[in-house]
């Protein structure tokens, strides 16, 4: 069956229009909204509704980052704001209101605090892009104060709460909050109005993260992955997922896509980056990487990270510096005994000829800074070794 065109042109059916073009929109057939809609514009160009459902076709349909935030329609780009700004029209209060609500995000929550919270009870997107502003500013704890209490009824609002109770069982360790998150996220996945759009397949990828079921998430993830090469969200997760799954070729290679600062220096960011580094026989870029972070409680782990996987992957030099410094840091613990054996490591490797033997030199200060009675035994074997094979320990 075909309705026929001139059914949306008739000036009697006029504002039918504008009902089609949303049923489109709410379809995410953007592009055909918008062709409903101009036929409307045509002759009302000053309609506010009209107007605000065309900027978000423009901004679901040219920019990418709209699927960052769900299908929260009220984004305008800058030209269609201007429009609504200079209507005379738009006097009554719920146009200026949504102007101002539309300002705030298009700026990318500047005024947030000002501006959403006397709006909450207006439009009820206000409260969810006040969601979005506080997880943006990593505070967790307001932002599910906020949807605490918000009873979910579309996919978008069981996808933000999914992500904000996700966020903060991560932040506090708790599992309560991580099962509510895998179960939102698994109820609009396995839907069947959202199992196929890229929302739908990105709740089922963050069903299985959280289940820890990495295999299951990579199918969801390499389903939708050609719409989000350059998004820094999306590469850190499926990096991980690689990654836990021992494809740590793969997974450094996508880690090194981030571009984001913040993310950059994530200490699960770091920590995983690090561990592709080691798993990939590169321990100088590990061993790297912990000295632009400098003295933190996270880099003591990272310290510990290195020595310990390089030790398991037979990369003892790094593994020794890493326990050497660890030692120093903490000498009452028993890093000696990783740096001894790193130590004995790096000898055999020279012995088996996989080893420059002028990296015996660099081994002898680092068992000289302990002071433990095996250190003068280890030290008199190596000179003897060296002397007889003419290898300069100077």
């Amino acid at each position: 069956r075909k309705i026929h065109k001139d059914f949306y042109s008739r000036t009697d059916f006029l504002a039918l229009n504008v009902y089609v073009a949303l049923c489109y929109y709410k379809l995410d057939y953007y592009d055909v909204s918008q062709e409903v809609l101009a036929v409307y514009l045509q002759s009302i160009p000053e309609s506010t509704i009209a107007l605000n459902l065309k900027a978000c076709n423009h901004f679901r349909l040219y920019n990418g980052k709209a699927a960052e935030c769900g299908s929260i329609c009220f984004f305008l780009p800058q030209a269609e704001l201007k429009n609504l700004i200079d209507i005379s029209s738009c006097s009554f209060e719920f146009a200026k209101e949504l102007i101002r609500h539309n300002l705030v995000v298009f700026r990318g929550g500047e005024g947030a605090l000002q501006v959403l919270p006397p709006l909450i009870d207006v439009i009820s997107e206000a409260r969810l892009n006040l969601v979005i502003y506080y997880l943006r500013q990593d505070d967790v704890q307001e932002a599910y104060t906020l949807i605490k209490d918000l009873e979910p009824t579309t996919p978008q609002e069981y996808i933000l709460k999914g992500v904000v109770n996700a966020a903060l069982g991560q932040e506090i360790g708790s599992r309560d909050h991580l099962k509510i998150a895998q179960q939102f996220f698994q109820l609009v996945g396995g839907s069947a109005s959202e199992c196929d759009t890229i929302p739908g397949r990105q709740c089922m990828a963050s069903c299985f993260f959280l289940l820890r079921q990495f295999e299951d998430v990579l199918i969801y993830l390499n389903s939708v992955k050609s719409y989000f090469y350059t998004e820094d969200t999306f590469n850190f997760n499926y990096a991980q997922a690689k990654a836990a799954l021992g494809n740590y070729k793969e997974a450094e290679e996508i880690f090194l896509l981030i571009q984001g600062e913040k993310m950059k220096t994530d200490y699960v960011y770091l920590s995983w980056l690090t561990r592709c580094y080691i798993m990939n026989q590169k321990g100088r870029l590990a061993w790297e990487l912990y000295l632009k972070m400098g003295a933190s409680p996270d880099s003591f782990s990272l310290l510990q990270l290195i020595a310990n996987d390089c030790y398991k992957m037979g990369q003892f030099y790094w593994a020794a510096k890493a326990f050497d410094t660890l030692e120093k840091l903490d000498p009452d613990s028993n890093y000696w005994e990783g740096k001894r054996g790193a130590c004995v490591g790096i000898f055999q490797l020279i012995l088996a000829g996989r080893e420059p033997k002028e990296t015996l030199k660099e081994v002898l200060p680092l068992l000289r800074s302990t002071q433990n009675t095996q250190v003068e035994y280890i030290i008199r074997a190596l000179r003897k070794w060296a002397k007889d094979n003419r290898v300069p320990l100077t």
